[in-house]
């Protein structure tokens, strides 16, 4: 493996999570596919990345201090 990245932006951690949650939703008597458990786990991964840049955004324009290249 190369570089390394947080939990939260591995494909294979939120996959896990949606496996779990569907297992315990199988339990609770719902019923989901492995289809819609890789369909929800790619909706996931793009909500998370547009979180994740507005809140880059959201931190440039609130930031106290400019951006200094040394």
């Amino acid at each position: 493996m190369e570089g390394t990245k947080t939990w939260w932006q591995s494909k294979t951690v939120w996959g896990g999570l949606v496996a779990v949650a569907a297992a315990l939703a199988k339990a609770s008597g719902a019923e989901i596919s492995f289809a819609d458990q890789n369909a929800i786990t790619d909706a996931v991964i793009n909500l998370m990345g547009a979180v994740g840049g507005l809140l880059a955004i959201y931190g440039r324009l609130c930031a106290r201090a400019s951006i200094r290249n040394e």
